[in-house]
């Protein structure tokens, strides 16, 4: 099992011009702007579970980290969170 991130819309504040977790994610496309509510959304097929966006969204505290299942692809909610990967561990072949 590896965790993905999650943005709660409530608390992201991307609308005021906060966009760290899109700008510090080291994977590409995997954190984007929504035009229409002006919130980041997070490709789940993209998250590789690293955990910085989570880090760098101190103020609001709008992403959270979940386990996903890995034969469905679907967040396990009210689950603890699996073990995070390193970013070398993430991003290795």
């Amino acid at each position: 099992m590896y965790n993905v991130a999650h943005v709660d819309n409530e608390k992201c504040t991307a609308e005021k011009g906060c966009r760290l977790c899109i700008m510090y994610c080291p994977e590409a496309d995997t954190i984007l702007l929504d035009k229409k509510t002006q919130k980041a959304v997070i490709v789940l097929d993209r998250c590789k579970g690293c955990e910085l966006c989570e880090i760098v969204c101190t103020t609001a505290k709008a992403i959270t980290m979940h386990p996903v299942n890995g034969a469905t692809g679907e967040i396990i909610w009210g689950a603890a969170e699996a073990e995070t990967a390193g970013l070398g561990q993430a991003y290795a072949g």
